[in-house]
């Protein structure tokens, strides 16, 4: 694996935003970094054959260089690519779930740089559903690496302007998809082992993957071993404080917990799948987030309005933990962890 030669691309200023597929895949073959829309949230994309990029992609992020990165790629004839030893569960998988917000963990194959892998043995890898991203994946003939294009630990871009607001010039050009579909990261299946177990929650269910591969699927718990992103107590978190209540809690006990947040004189907002009624003067509601789909899909937005509002607290109602209500309760929990 070449590291390549040193980029070109200048990173004077903010990024600029375009719909240019041809202008994307050269930054990216220069060596730079580009804001790449997918399905589930923008990714900060970098060339995975180029060690000065990825180099890059853990500087922009502040990532721990030992936290993995996904490899995205065009389809699934690249899987043999970056894998090896590739087991039947994952073309069964992927034959019904690629292109779409579903990353296998599988074993790495001699293509992947530590870097990459995080020193481990196995390597994540997905094929994107948003046509954007697949044309930049085809045109550009490799994959990419392309984690969520924000600060590590800090809530996920939806769109384009996202990624400018929150890395600025440390990201070289910003391919604009519109707001993402999905609006939560993909589900994460290590297929390493002698069991399926899922350890990212995203809007594929355990229980969707068990239907396909007829097996028992497991979930993968607090404190479990980091093998893949998304696994860490703490992440996706706003600057606002998030306290995370039941579900199916009565607008009495979402009143009596913003009354006593507010005491403290700090702004207090409530995010809901519905209007709450009876909130005390003061507090701010943040617009109802629907069902669990809609959750997702306005779910990190509603988390950057809390903090461009200046909350100092968001009290937060999740959808039920049903299909992908339970990746948006996963992403509120981690948020929460402080």
């Amino acid at each position: 694996m070449s590291n390549g030669d040193p980029s070109p691309t200048s990173r004077e200023g903010a990024p600029r935003i375009t719909t240019d597929v041809a202008e994307a895949v050269e930054v990216l073959r220069s060596g730079g970094l580009v804001g790449l829309p997918t399905e589930t949230v923008y990714g900060l994309a970098a060339d995975a054959s180029r060690l000065d990029a990825i180099a890059r992609v853990f500087e922009a992020k502040g990532r721990p260089t030992d936290h993995p990165l996904i490899v995205h790629v065009a389809g699934p004839a690249e899987l043999d690519r970056w894998a090896r030893d590739v087991p039947e569960w994952a073309w069964e998988l992927v034959d019904r779930w690629w292109p779409g917000p579903l990353t296998l963990l599988v074993w790495r194959s001699g293509e992947v740089h530590d870097r990459i892998s995080g020193g481990r043995d196995t390597v994540a890898v997905r094929c994107p559903a948003h046509p954007l991203a697949h044309q930049v994946l085809s045109e550009l003939g490799s994959g990419v690496v392309a984690p969520s294009a924000n600060r590590f630990g800090r809530v996920s871009p939806t769109t384009a302007q996202d990624v400018v607001d929150e890395l600025g010039d440390s990201v070289d050009l910003v391919l604009d998809g519109g707001p993402c579909r999905v609006g939560v990261e993909s589900t994460i299946v290590d297929l390493t082992g002698d069991q399926p177990v899922v350890v990212r929650r995203g809007g594929i269910t355990p229980e969707e993957i068990a239907e396909v591969l007829g097996v028992e699927v497991a979930v993968a718990g607090d404190g479990a071993t980091v093998v893949a992103p998304g696994m860490l107590a703490s992440h996706y978190a706003p600057d606002a404080r998030v306290v995370v209540l039941h579900h199916d809690v009565d607008d009495a006990t979402v009143v009596a917990e913003v009354a006593e947040h507010l005491v403290d004189d700090r702004g207090v907002g409530v995010l809901a799948p519905r209007a709450v009624e009876g909130l005390p003067f003061g507090a701010a509601e943040l617009d109802p987030a629907g069902d669990a789909p809609d959750y997702a899909r306005v779910l990190y937005s509603r988390l950057r309005e809390a903090d461009a509002r200046g909350l100092g607290v968001l009290v937060v109602v999740p959808p039920p933990p049903e299909g992908i209500g339970a990746a948006v309760r996963d992403r509120l929990q981690r948020a929460a962890h402080r």
